[in-house]
């Protein structure tokens, strides 16, 4: 098998650190991108000259495009594009501040769109390449109190299921990857809070003990290695791909709920489309 070449956004920590060591651990290369370059340190000692770390706040369009072309500059080629970098921000829909709304949508939605087009060019013109969009069953479904987290991780949903119909003709493959609940700092320490409204007090307290119920086993973010190599080193590899045992279920009881209900609606859905 050829080795690869990455450019793996959010690399410092979670699932963008595990993914990038499972990469080098194979032979692959890897450009990674970090706010605290660092925070990479020991893995630019263990593994030397191919890895490459690239100091990026994603919500810079102007520095995600130099970061691409740098990381093309340097490896000759870029195989693999993984926008992973991404944060939860909590509050419940009324208490959400405008920066708290649009910081997330900077964050998660625009800068993976702002990578995901710097990279294409090169990908277009090599016939060829992956690229991996960090979703979550938050892409899918939605719970109390991360709305917003839930309408970036929506959006980019759509805009690269979009973008897979787009770009197949030129060898490019698009996945959605949508892990559940994982031993990540998610919901810690790189996590945002909006200011609470004592209202919601009840709702939020019901949230979080359905949370804790439903990550009371989470996944191991290095285990989640093995699932994104298989992807990266498939023919056909999917549009999208849950990690973790939980979301299938969610999906499958979100989905069934949905169509039960516009069925039920059908002929009041029909009359309005008038004669």
């Amino acid at each position: 098998m050829d080795t690869k070449t990455w450019f793996i956004t959010g690399a410092s920590r979670g699932f963008g650190r595990e993914w990038t060591i499972a990469a080098l651990e194979r032979g692959d290369s890897v450009a990674a991108t970090a706010r605290d370059t660092g925070s990479l340190d020991d893995l630019v000692e263990k593994y030397g000259e191919r890895l490459l770390p690239l100091r990026l706040d994603v919500t810079d369009r102007e520095a995600d495009f130099a970061a691409v072309a740098q990381a093309h500059a340097h490896f000759g080629r870029l195989d693999v594009v993984v926008n992973n970098a991404g944060y939860g921000q909590f509050g419940m829909v009324e208490e959400l501040s405008e920066s708290d709304a649009r910081d997330q949508i900077e964050t998660n939605l625009f800068g993976a769109l702002w990578v995901t087009q710097a990279a294409l060019p090169f990908l277009r013109q090599q016939g060829s390449g992956r690229i991996l969009q960090v979703s979550s069953i938050g892409g899918i479904s939605a719970f109390p109190n991360v709305g917003m987290y839930h309408a970036s991780k929506w959006a980019l949903e759509g805009i690269s299921q979009a973008l897979a119909q787009e770009v197949a003709a030129f060898g490019v493959k698009v996945t959605l990857i949508e892990p559940g609940g994982f031993s990540t700092d998610w919901a810690g320490p790189s996590a945002r809070r909006a200011n609470a409204l004592p209202d919601y007090d009840g709702v939020r307290e019901q949230s979080n003990q359905w949370r804790a119920t439903r990550n009371a086993k989470p996944g191991d973010p290095a285990a989640s290695s093995v699932a994104v190599l298989a992807v990266v080193d498939s023919d056909e590899p999917p549009l999208r791909i849950f990690l973790g045992d939980g979301p299938l279920g969610i999906a499958e009881r979100d989905y069934e709920s949905r169509l039960a209900t516009w069925r039920e609606w059908q002929e009041v859905s029909t009359a309005a489309q008038g004669g």
